[in-house]
């Protein structure tokens, strides 16, 4: 049985500092209403939105305010740079010929950051 991530699910950021929701475009499967991601539904601000303040010094934005502050650590607001798709995904689920996304599934940001699923928005289905 895998549990399938659907649009709405609540995500967390390691060096995020806010969950936030995975959008999920209408034209994926719908399984019960909410359509379901697959492991090519990770584009900043379209499909993952920021995390509140990101608190990675690999992040140019966070390593500039911080450099302006002469030294003094500054968060700065999160725009996630996804560095690929997410993994692994359910071997066993597609979306088309797209494995989707599953509880397990995770995102690597460019910052060094690791994007999990919190809560999947969808209980589990057969393989």
């Amino acid at each position: 049985m895998a549990e399938v991530v659907t649009g709405g699910a609540m995500l967390k950021c390691s060096f995020g500092a806010a969950p936030s929701s995975l959008m999920v475009l209408p034209a994926n499967k719908v399984l019960e209403s909410l359509p379901v991601a697959n492991i090519m539904d990770m584009a900043p601000l379209m499909n993952i939105l920021p995390f509140g303040m990101c608190n990675s010094m690999s992040n140019p934005v966070v390593a500039a305010a911080t450099a302006a502050k002469l030294g003094v650590f500054s968060p700065m607001p999160c725009v996630p740079a996804i560095a690929g798709p997410w993994t692994p995904g359910a071997a066993t689920v597609m979306v088309g010929s797209i494995p989707v996304v599953d509880k397990t599934s995770m995102l690597m940001c460019s910052w060094g950051g690791v994007i999990q699923v919190k809560k999947p928005g969808q209980e589990s289905v057969k393989d």
